[in-house]
């Protein structure tokens, strides 16, 4: 082959000098020490690299030259000394010369990660990660947790963020960097990032966010001294924005995602969970525009390759499956989600090349798992995590995607890797939380319409441990207006199967009784079959949950 062949040229001319062989055991020297050189040789370099040195004429120095012996070598390879023998096959197939060569040639290798792990060190906490004994109890498995939203802004963006910068002070020179800045589109975890290793790198920070971005991200970048301009209904609008204004006033645009110094700055995580659980047996990491998972995963893979990564999306923002159905990526319909910070509507092309490379599996998750890992996380590790920093635990859930007979036992890390969530949006959250985990329920119930009919309702759930959180008792239909029954002979279009209307309180088949919605708080489903048997014994008949009562509500 053309690398037996440039190999061989360069071994001629070294490998005497290397051995100190005299004349008469040259030629056997040669042969021994070129099948050991050889393979070092094909373990550890870039064959593109070999034929540009070549090229240019220059030699490769002999690593770790041993001298010949006819004893078998210590990695059990027989040397035979007889000249005429021929060379032993090489260690390593074609295959996998051929998968190196390629994993060097993609946008961000290990090197750059490394590089980017020694450079962030003293500017980037390194979070812990943490064995759960209550999560592992539940999922069957060790899960440890990476807690990356401890970092300062509340995000593992921190990592690539100042990667970038100090990446553009080295490249650019500090002077010019500093005097006309970066600029980024943003409406959370990479605007607060930047604008804060900028301000503390004193590099000046310009972030275009959406009208949508909340209020409170944004005074947090104002006070990190970072220029803001609001612009756009949405992320895609500011972005084309900011572009703008990389050529009028000279700024460098950062991608919250897809530059290879953020892609390599993500990947630091890889290499200290690796260095926190050197047992691990898998990896689950949360996907948006595929940055964190392709340094993670390039990380992981290089320094123990029979880990499994594995990544997760939320089902309404599948951009990542979507890019590797195609094989490339792909602009995808976003639907609004629990998991905001990954709804990102097409990976980023440098992330995902790397990631296709290292990544096992991707798997969706549900928003009623998503709320349900958040209400895990708290209750049990007291960690606010939000929506996209969870769906790596979501995924791993009883009847989620990767709730898996291979994966039971198993060491399993999942990096936490947000907790920037509004609380207005936390409590709407927990709430879903709970409905998933049958802990909180409506129904609509029959009742009365005499004095003490209610207060028999709310004695019996009482009396059977159902704490009532509130009740609707309303004397008008809220659709009246919308509904055919307010015309002669109408029928209720909103009530479809059922007997009664469900959006106000008369019956329209009996004037004594009325309806009543309740919401009441739980202890699980076996609690939740016990109410409703109980009021269906003492003639409530009650609704549970009705799908198009939620409708017309």
């Amino acid at each position: 082959t053309n690398f037996d062949s440039i190999m061989l040229r360069h071994l001629r001319a070294s490998a005497p000098r290397a051995i100190g062989a005299s004349s008469s055991g040259t030629s056997t020297g040669i042969k021994s020490y070129t099948f050991t050189f050889a393979r070092s040789i094909r373990s550890s370099t870039n064959f593109a690299a070999i034929q540009a040195r070549e090229a240019a004429g220059l030699r490769y120095p002999i690593a770790n030259p041993r001298p010949f012996s006819s004893e078998v070598s210590d990695d059990n390879d027989d040397v035979t000394p007889d000249e005429d023998a021929p060379l032993p096959p090489p260690r390593r197939k074609t295959e996998s010369l051929q998968r190196d060569i390629i994993l060097e040639s993609l946008p961000v290798t290990f090197a750059d990660i490394s590089r980017a792990n020694v450079a962030i060190r003293a500017g980037v906490k390194r979070t812990p990660c943490i064995k759960s004994y209550f999560l592992s109890e539940l999922l069957g498995a060790n899960i440890f947790l990476k807690a990356e939203f401890q970092q300062f802004t509340g995000s593992f963006k921190e990592r690539g963020a100042r990667n970038a910068i100090l990446t553009l002070l080295r490249e650019m020179g500090e002077e010019k960097l500093r005097e006309t800045g970066v600029i980024a589109a943003s409406a959370g975890n990479h605007a607060l990032a930047l604008a804060y290793h900028g301000k503390d790198l004193g590099v000046p920070v310009t972030v275009v966010m959406p009208t949508v971005a909340p209020l409170a991200k944004v005074d947090k970048c104002r006070k990190f001294g970072a220029k803001i301009i609001i612009y756009g209904a949405h992320i895609g609008e500011a972005k084309e924005y900011a572009e703008t204004l990389i050529a009028s006033e000279g700024l460098e645009y950062i991608n919250g995602y897809d530059d290879p110094p953020i892609i390599a700055g993500a990947g630091t995580i890889g290499i200290e969970i690796i260095e926190d659980v050197p047992c691990v047996d898998a990896v689950v990491v949360p996907v948006g525009g595929a940055g964190l998972i392709a340094g993670v995963s390039c990380a992981v893979k290089t320094l123990k390759p029979d880990v499994k990564v594995y990544g997760v999306e939320p089902e309404f923002a599948a951009s990542y499956i979507a890019a590797t159905n195609a094989g490339k990526p792909v602009p995808t319909k976003i639907t609004p989600t629990l998991a905001d910070g990954l709804a990102v509507p097409m990976v980023g092309p440098h992330a995902f090349e790397v990631a296709r490379h290292y990544v096992d599996e991707c798997v969706t998750c549900t928003e009623k798992e998503v709320s349900l890992a958040i209400l895990r996380l708290i209750e049990n590790e007291k960690m606010v995590v939000e929506g996209g920093g969870a769906t790596g635990l979501a995924a791993l859930l009883p009847g989620a995607k990767l709730d898996r007979p291979e994966l039971k036992g198993k060491n399993i890390v999942v990096p936490l890797c947000g907790g920037n969530i509004d609380t207005t949006v936390l409590g709407r959250v927990l709430e879903r939380g709970l409905a998933a985990d049958d802990r909180m329920k409506n129904f609509v119930a029959t009742v009365s319409d005499r004095p003490g009919g209610i207060a028999r309702l709310t004695t019996l759930l009482g009396d059977h441990g159902a704490s009532i959180k509130d009740m609707y008792h309303e004397r008008k239909c809220t659709l009246f207006d919308k509904c055919s029954f307010n015309r002669p002979h109408g029928r209720c279009s909103f009530k479809k199967t059922f007997r009664r209307c469900k959006t106000g309180a008369f019956l329209h088949s009996n004037i004594d009784h009325v309806h009543v919605k309740v919401v009441v708080e739980l202890q699980g489903k076996d609690h939740a079959q016990k109410i409703e048997k109980v009021l269906t014994e003492h003639g409530y008949a009650p609704v549970w949950d009705d799908a198009d009562h939620k409708k017309m509500i």
